[in-house]
């Protein structure tokens, strides 16, 4: 009866000894390889809507991982922390006013960046304008305004940065922002603008991936649930409900918060999703799984 204690006590012994060896340290280590290939560290990357909510949290995340960031946004400015970015975390920090329907402004900012920054490794399109609407009180002019934001904006951006990463030969990534909007339709919520213009990029961002495989350029999506931001205020003003709504029916009973989509945008900037493209990644709170609560 003591021969396994034995033997797990020699089993014990292995294990200590592997875990003190240089080659277990290193393979532990916070400098490990493995965790190298999360760093940002020297990457460049654009990122669109980046003045606030998601896009912000998305861009002091890349700067915290060691990432210049090159910020497109429609407002005069971005949130203050913005301004604090270079001088706290070391990184190169660049904002710019603009239309990002705007073609020829457009392709001047993205010109102007490469004469800058000499490379461009990422690009995150989170630019994006939410209307809410029933269908058939929805006016045309809206609509395509919508469309020519979430859908055109999106593709346009996404096309200079493929060209400019292709000039350079390096590949490179892009994150499209989509929706859980962009599969099914969320609770309470009527946006059907909305919805078929997050679909749109969802499948976007599906296509690219195949066509620009080839170039080594990845990529991904993700579809985030009901995030607590800016645009969302509006709705739960209008609606005393939709609070109940959107903080009950998903599976973990929360509403998101930037900080919730971040990392997932990191992961997909990063090396460690070298092997990741045409993914629609779903952070939800388990929105999207439904509910067993009738």
């Amino acid at each position: 009866m003591q021969a396994p204690r034995v033997t797990h006590l020699i089993k014990l012994r292995s294990a200590v000894h592997v875990c003190r060896s240089p080659t277990a340290r290193a393979r532990f280590s916070t400098s490990s390889p493995f965790r190298r290939r999360f760093d940002l560290k020297n990457k460049n990357v654009l990122i669109t809507g980046g003045g606030r909510g998601i896009g912000y949290g998305i861009t002091r995340g890349i700067a915290e991982m060691g990432g210049n960031v090159i910020v497109l946004d429609v407002l005069p400015e971005p949130v203050k922390d913005f301004e604090r970015l270079s001088k706290e975390l070391n990184v190169r920090a660049k904002y710019a006013q603009i239309d990002i329907t705007d073609e020829k402004a457009m392709t001047r900012v993205f010109d102007e960046t490469a004469a800058e920054f000499g490379t461009l490794d990422g690009c995150v399109t989170a630019a994006g304008i939410l209307p809410g609407c029933a269908f058939v009180d929805q006016s045309i002019d809206v609509l395509r305004r919508v469309l020519d934001v979430n859908i055109v904006g999106t593709y346009l951006t996404a096309q200079l940065a493929t060209k400019q990463m292709i000039k350079q030969g390096t590949g490179g990534s892009i994150v499209m922002i989509a929706s859980i909007g962009a599969s099914e339709t969320v609770p309470g919520a009527a946006m059907s603008a909305y919805n078929a213009s997050k679909a749109g990029v969802k499948m976007l961002a599906s296509a690219l991936s195949t066509e620009l495989g080839p170039h080594q350029i990845r990529v991904n999506s993700i579809s985030p649930g009901t995030i607590q931001t800016d645009i969302l205020k509006p709705f739960l003003e209008a609606d005393p409900n939709m609070e109940r709504i959107v903080t009950t029916t998903p599976a973990l009973k929360r509403m998101g918060d930037r900080n919730d989509i971040t990392p997932a945008a990191v992961y997909l900037l990063s090396n460690a999703s070298g092997f990741t493209t045409g993914l629609d990644m779903l952070i939800t709170g388990g929105l999207h799984g439904g509910r067993l609560d009738a």
